[in-house]
């Protein structure tokens, strides 16, 4: 099956190399002609629609997409992200889910070691220390295992998942029907790694970036925001598949969410943003970095403006709650491996029971810490509340304390109603903020409801 749907996407591909645009509305229409049972009926529909308009966003996405990304990048991201990892894994993760009565992933961030060359502020990685790897190995056997779980995304941070650049290259040749993303500060990209990314096809970057320069270099170091943009316009010269990845918080959020900035993260070539914001983890964390009430409401806005109006896939780990039906950690999306081995549900919560090498990934999906996680998923029914540390602080202490979960920062473990304390003022405030903004959520989605019924009985008269 793999090898007939390999010699058809090689047959897609080829066909879309010349004039791709003029020739997605004949392939769309052959889409529905096969899709026999109706199963992607609204879907197929739906993009037809995205795509008929050439001034749309979506179109000029799809475009520049199709006109300067490496075809064989783009071929990788339809057959292990699409088919592999959501199509055909979503079966196997369901069977193993019913049959285990435990979470199953759709992807496994991992830090490959960590070690960084950079000591950026408030950055929570910095508190596992430099000096643990996950070994070639040890990274081999959580992919083996995860496939036949049905997993086929995994993503790095670290450290500076980099450092280990020639392994990463090695996973990905050998997992050929898995894809991978790397969260990377872009100083060790060189034409040598550019070459293999573009060998390999299906290992994608996400750049490491604040703002604009002023605001990177203020966390991150001076100059760092040039060895970042750099990195980009050698990523985007070799054609790559790449975009950026931004933590908002107190002095930033405007400069990441500003039209000047995205615009520019576009120009160099960027096609998707994670927007992530500032967490208090680690005994030093800076408090004031927390971003206030009003600027993630604003963020929230403001994502989904970019999704309007801007050619680029902008995704918010926290306000896009709503679209995920709250938290997606604890292995209900995805879950974390440092890279000690300790298997934590999020990458922000460091608190484990058990180690990849004592156990399977399945039974570190049994874990008494990831049952908590399942039995209270979600942890608020105002999904724009959806995280146990930052939002429901309560909830994380309730589920450190049930499951007998341990610190697993190495340089000061913390205690995680200390860890707490600092999260509750800031969740006390947003959650005045988050519920004014879920009711006009939920009032517009009934309003869209009411006016979509009252069209589809007009047409049946």
């Amino acid at each position: 099956m793999r090898r007939a749907r390999n010699a058809t996407l090689e047959l897609l591909f080829r066909y879309l190399s010349d004039k791709p645009m003029s020739k997605l509305p004949a392939m769309l229409s052959l889409a529905q002609q096969l899709d026999r049972g109706h199963n992607y009926t609204e879907q197929i529909k739906g993009i037809k629609e995205l795509l008929s308009d050439p001034q749309g966003v979506w179109y000029r996405f799809t475009k520049n997409l199709l006109e300067e990304v490496n075809p064989r990048c783009l071929r990788s991201i339809v057959e292990c992200l699409l088919f592999n990892a959501t199509l055909d894994g979503s079966a196997t993760r369901k069977e193993v889910e019913e049959k285990y009565n435990c979470n199953v992933p759709w992807a496994i961030l991992m830090d490959p070691t960590s070690a960084c060359n950079l000591n950026c502020t408030g950055c929570w990685a910095a508190q596992y220390g430099q000096k643990n790897s996950l070994s070639f190995d040890t990274l081999d056997s959580i992919i083996r295992q995860g496939k036949e779980l049905g997993i086929h995304f995994y993503l790095y941070s670290g450290g500076e998942p980099l450092v280990r650049k020639d392994d990463l290259i090695r996973l990905a040749e050998k997992h050929d029907d898995c894809y991978f993303l790397a969260f990377t500060n872009g100083t060790l990209v060189d034409d040598k790694f550019c070459e293999d990314l573009a060998r390999v096809g299906n290992v994608t970057l996400a750049f490491s970036i604040e703002g604009n320069e002023e605001a990177t270099d203020m966390r991150r170091g001076k100059g760092t925001y040039r060895r970042v943009v750099e990195a980009m316009e050698r990523m985007r010269a070799h054609n790559l598949f790449f975009g950026y990845s931004t933590c908002y918080h107190r002095y930033n959020t405007e400069s990441v969410g500003s039209d000047e900035f995205v615009d520019d993260m576009i120009a160099r070539g960027c096609r998707f943003a994670w927007n992530f914001t500032y967490i208090p983890v680690g005994k030093d964390a800076a408090l004031d970095l927390i971003a206030t009430p009003e600027q993630r409401a604003w963020m929230y806005h403001r994502i989904r403006e970019i999704r309007r109006t801007k050619p680029i896939l902008a995704l918010d780990f926290w306000n896009d709650g709503e679209y995920t039906s709250g938290c997606i950690a604890g292995g209900r999306c995805y879950l974390h491996i440092n890279a000690a081995g300790d298997v934590e549900p999020c990458a922000f919560i460091h608190y484990s029971n058990v180690n990849i090498h004592d156990v399977t990934l399945l039974e570190a999906l049994q874990a008494p810490l990831f049952m908590q996680y399942r039995k209270r998923q979600p942890f608020n029914q105002n999904h724009l509340r959806p995280c146990p540390l930052l939002d429901n602080p309560d909830e994380l202490v309730a589920m450190v304390r049930e499951s007998g979960a341990r610190s697993t920062e190495m340089m000061a473990p913390e205690d995680v109603e200390v860890l707490c304390s600092k999260t509750r003022p800031a969740a006390e405030k947003w959650a005045v903020k988050a519920d004014e903004l879920w009711a006009k959520a939920k009032a517009a989605s009934a309003r869209g409801l009411r006016e979509e019924s009252a069209a589809a009985i007009a047409g049946e008269r």
